[in-house]
């Protein structure tokens, strides 16, 4: 099972923002998007989560077209975080966690939401934060709230089979070291459980360590994707980024001058 795009463009305010991208989404798989700024990244992954619309080119689920997949359908079937999602009213932690809830009215799941939004806090680590209101939390807290609620939208019981697929926009924002690589693990550990991943990340060795392939974009283009060790390559990396480059291997790291 997968999300997949075939050919997509995007225009956006009369400008061409991405070019001809086919890319795949597999479950139980981890696909970074990398690329300097406004190469399209984001863009991308909000086209494949179903929040713009190409003027050309379809994106499947499953093999299903997105146009006959409804909005409720889509919220339980993928999820998706943004790079910024500001909260205008003071909810509570807790409150803005149970937002990513999705209801199929099934009584049997509806029962276990308790056990489920604890299941997620304790996951994400985030239970000293649950009972403080959510606009008096650091840019990294609410980063890692916001990342908590993402997941509850996926959760689903020990025995389901439904596919799921997580959209992270520049996840790691705003979080220190410690959180980076809690955050990370969680994200392999959901998709050790089936679910097919997409990233956009802007540290490549975070890329490398984290991720099953990669996918690099400039200008709107795909430029490469494949294995890590395949794509993250010193002289490609360096005319992406216009800087010198180095990536040593066994194991991969990438050094910027």
């Amino acid at each position: 099972m997968s999300v997949r795009c075939e050919s997509i463009e995007i225009n956006l305010n009369k400008r061409e923002i991405l070019k001809n991208i086919s890319i795949e989404v597999n479950e139980k798989e981890i696909l970074s998007i990398i690329g300097p700024n406004g190469a399209g990244k984001s863009t991308l992954l909000r086209t494949l989560a179903g929040d713009i619309n190409p003027i050309n080119g379809n994106i499947f689920y499953d093999e299903k077209n997105i146009n006959q997949i409804d909005i409720q359908e889509r919220a339980f079937t993928r999820s998706v975080m943004s790079q910024l999602q500001p909260i205008a009213f003071d909810f509570s932690v807790k409150e803005i966690v149970e937002m990513g809830w999705v209801d199929r009215g099934e009584s049997e799941y509806a029962d276990q939401f308790d056990d489920a939004v604890n299941e997620v806090i304790h996951k994400c680590g985030v239970k000293d934060l649950i009972d403080r209101n959510f606009n008096t939390l650091s840019g990294g807290e609410q980063r890692r709230i916001h990342f908590a609620r993402t997941l509850l939208q996926l959760w689903r019981p020990s025995n389901s089979n439904d596919p799921k697929y997580l959209f992270l926009d520049e996840p790691t924002a705003n979080l220190d070291l410690t959180y980076e690589i809690k955050l990370l693990n969680i994200v392999k550990e959901v998709a050790q459980e089936g679910a097919g991943v997409m990233l956009v990340l802007h540290d490549l060795n975070l890329a490398a360590k984290f991720s099953d392939k990669v996918a690099i974009l400039k200008g709107g283009s795909l430029i490469d994707i494949g294995l890590p060790k395949d794509v993250l390559k010193s002289a490609l990396l360096s005319d992406i980024y216009e800087i010198e480059v180095e990536v040593k291997n066994d194991p991969l790291l990438i050094t910027y001058y």
